[in-house]
């Protein structure tokens, strides 16, 4: 009988750690790593004059040092476009097919602001900011190096190439808590620059300038695995 009772009481008590550890981590766990997928809307500015609205999508895979400190990888493919054989100055139009691959840090306000005072500061956590690095390779589907407008002036430049770049991204991750608090999915909208170290993505080398595509993005991403604990509370 003094067994079961003493069995009884040490489950009991073990029970109630062990209730009293969980809920302690409410609100403090995340998992380090997301699956992620996003469509992309593109602008692009460059040899030609008149620039063209094109699509991407983007796969991404995320490691999380924390909640609010992201290591991203990502692939996208998508086309860009831009000029009109009537209106641009010199005749001048493409569109090519590309994919990238680029890795970035990013960095959310929530690492380095105390938002548990202030329901602005809270909603401000999410806030975020990202660069890196990367390489596209491109693939002119359609050109017009021979000018409408002057006629025999050409504009030599590669149907096909790779260049390296430099994503610039600012944005906000809306974070989508489960039972236990975890922010386990996560809706992200950006705006991305990416600024080319080269002169041929759109087929032509002309001028000075380096070209350049801008982009608005919707993504979601989806946490896989690898629970971990933030040294604060996530929500409030």
């Amino acid at each position: 009988m003094t067994k079961l009772i003493l069995r009884t009481t040490l489950f009991t008590l073990l029970t109630c750690f062990t209730s009293i550890i969980a809920k302690a981590q409410l609100g403090y766990d995340y998992s380090q790593y997301d699956l992620g997928v996003s469509v992309g809307f593109n602008q692009f500015y460059g040899d030609v004059t008149t620039s063209k609205a094109t699509n991407a999508v983007s796969f991404n895979f995320n490691y999380s040092q924390g909640p609010f400190v992201n290591y991203i990888f990502e692939f996208q493919t998508g086309k860009l476009a831009g000029g009109d054989a009537s209106k641009d100055l010199l005749g001048r139009q493409f569109t090519t097919d590309y994919n990238y691959y680029a890795f970035r840090l990013q960095l959310q306000a929530g690492e380095i602001i105390d938002y548990s005072e202030s329901h602005f500061m809270n909603a401000l956590k999410n806030l975020y900011v990202g660069s890196g690095l990367g390489i596209v390779f491109n693939n002119v589907t359609s050109i017009n190096r021979y000018s409408t407008k002057l006629p025999g002036y050409y504009t030599p430049g590669l149907d096909k190439a790779h260049q390296t770049f430099l994503p610039a991204r600012i944005g906000y991750e809306f974070k989508i808590y489960n039972k236990y608090q975890r922010p386990d999915v996560k809706i992200d909208i950006g705006y991305q620059s990416n600024f080319i170290f080269g002169d041929q993505i759109d087929g032509f080398k002309a001028g000075t300038h380096n070209d350049i595509f801008s982009q608005f993005t919707v993504g979601v991403k989806f946490s896989v695995g690898s629970i971990t604990s933030y040294r604060k509370q996530i929500p409030f």
